[in-house]
Parts: structure tokens; C-alpha cells; sequence
């Protein structure tokens, strides 16, 4: 498969095939929670008997490319499962065959087809976590920030314990479309526009004055545009009154970029233990 140039930008297409050397997690089940053919889900139970917290990863790609097969990561099903939690991989529709609200709402509709098969599934109700990698990290942003995705679905904040976006770049959109890569400016106009409104509507930061989910863990490389947008979503969060975390790591580009996807859950890899550690606080498991 040819593979575009390479760039800096969140929006870094990622196709992240999982390594033969991959440790095994439980056996996966695959779940619709749409008509449309994207609009699927992959589920691996907790090793660990009884109703058991939720980890629901939303990969990335540019909010045009990607896909949970090649983009989840090879250590995070096998890792997270044996940490006594239950994981689940979602695919969204992607631009420009739909639009960034309806991914949004793609992530809050399989999280509720999932709360909805909880008790067959071993899911500890209000025991919810959002993590989202690169273009997948502005969309959980998005979810935890504004409540009506969730409300369309069914849900509130009170089933999503927090969020985990994971080297983002885009939550606050019009300043990404202002200061971020200038490469990647056609992908970032194709996905939100060029409506000032629109863009600040879809801007985590912009909606983080208040009706947040409980609590965020920001995590990025050393990307400029990265640490700059993860720095302004964190400030925005405390204003708003909602506990917040920001843990920088070591990395530069677009291979730093992928590597904390790829890498995240491997034990020797910086950012698992804090994850582990604030996933337990949160799930109020230590």
C-alpha cells in the first residue's frame, strides 16, 4: 500500500499493523451498532471474572483514513484486559462521506449499543473510559466535552468515568487551522470547514467551560503544535472545574507521533505505568 508524505500534524495518517510478536488478548466479538457498514465495533472481555470497567479506543487517521484493525495498537487489547478491564476498538464513518458531528456521534451511539449488552458483557456500569488516538483523540475530546452526543444517545456523563486523548492537535480547531503544519491545512478544512461557528463548536477547548466528563488525562510527544493545543484543552478543563492530567513524553514528529499509539500498553513503554495508575484512581481500583 502506498502511503502519503509523512507530516507532523494530528492528522497523521496512521496504519499501524499489529506485530507478529503481539501478546494474545481473550477472544474478541465484533458488534453493529449502525446500519452503516463502518459503524462497527470489536469487544474483548476483562480476564478477570464480574462486571468489569470499560476502556472504548477510537482510532485515528486524519478523520478520513484508518480503520481499528490496523490502527488500535498491538499491546493495549492484551494489556488492558489483563489489567481487569474489558476493551473495546470502535470504527466511525469518515469524511468526507460524513461529517466530524456524526463521528462524534458514531463514538457516543457504540458506546451505548455497548452499555446496553453491559450485563452479557460483563460491563461495570458508569465504569467508563473514552481514549482516542490522534484525529480519534479530538473526537473522544469532543464527546467528553460536549454533552450532546452523548444525550442523543441515550447517555450522560455519568456513564464516562473520563478520557484519554492521546497526542491530539486539534481542540481548538481554528487555532490549528491558523498555526498547525501547513500541510495538512486541506485535510483540517475538508473535516471542519471553514465556518468560524462550526469550528468552534467542534473545539474541545472551546467547550470545556462546563458539562464535562468527570475526568481527562492529556497525553502527548514532543509535537510544537501538540503540546500547545494539550496545554490550552488543559487550562480550559480547570477552568471549567474538571480534573485534569497532562503527561508529556519523549518523541518528536510524525514518529513520535505513532509510537505512543503503537507502544501504549507495552510494560516497558513510559506512558503505560501512568495510564495504569490513572485508570485505577479513576475506576477506583487503588
Amino acid at each position: 500500500m502506498k502511503l502519503p508524505l509523512p507530516c507532523l500534524s494530528l492528522c497523521a495518517v496512521l496504519l499501524l499493523t499489529t506485530a507478529a510478536t503481539a501478546p494474545a488478548g481473550p477472544q474478541e466479538t465484533g458488534i453493529s451498532y449502525g446500519t452503516e457498514a463502518l459503524q462497527t465495533l470489536d469487544f474483548w472481555p476483562a480476564a478477570t471474572s464480574g462486571p468489569a470497567p470499560l476502556v472504548l479506543f477510537v482510532h485515528g487517521g486524519g478523520w478520513k483514513r484508518g480503520d481499528k484493525d490496523n490502527a488500535t495498537g498491538q499491546y493495549k487489547v492484551a494489556h488492558y484486559t489483563g489489567e481487569g478491564y474489558a476493551f473495546a476498538s470502535l470504527n466511525y464513518r469518515l469524511v468526507p462521506d460524513a461529517t466530524v458531528e456524526q463521528q462524534a456521534q458514531d463514538i457516543a451511539d457504540g458506546l451505548a449499543a455497548l452499555l446496553k449488552r453491559a450485563d452479557a458483557l460483563g460491563i461495570a456500569r458508569g465504569k467508563v473510559v473514552l481514549m482516542g488516538h490522534s484525529a480519534g483523540a479530538q473526537l473522544v475530546a469532543l464527546v467528553g466535552t460536549d454533552p450532546q452526543y452523548l444525550r442523543k444517545a441515550g447517555l450522560s456523563y455519568a456513564d464516562v468515568a473520563g478520557v484519554i486523548p492521546i497526542d491530539g492537535a486539534a481542540y481548538d480547531v481554528p487555532s490549528q487551522m491558523t498555526d498547525g503544519p501547513r500541510i495538512m491545512q486541506r485535510t483540517y478544512a475538508q473535516a471542519f470547514g471553514t465556518e468560524p461557528a462550526r469550528q468552534r463548536a467542534l473545539s474541545p477547548t472551546d467547550q470545556a467551560a462546563a458539562s464535562n466528563a468527570p475526568a481527562f488525562l492529556l497525553l502527548h510527544v514532543q509535537r510544537p503544535d501538540g503540546v500547545r493545543q494539550a496545554e490550552a484543552l488543559e487550562a480550559a478543563l480547570r477552568k471549567g472545574g474538571t480534573r485534569v492530567e497532562r503527561k508529556g513524553f519523549s518523541g518528536e514528529g510524525l514518529r513520535g507521533h505513532m509510537e505512543i499509539n503503537r507502544e501504549l500498553g507495552d510494560p516497558a513503554y513510559p506512558a503505560t505505568a501512568p495510564v495504569d495508575a490513572w485508570l485505577r484512581q479513576v475506576f477506583g481500583k487503588g
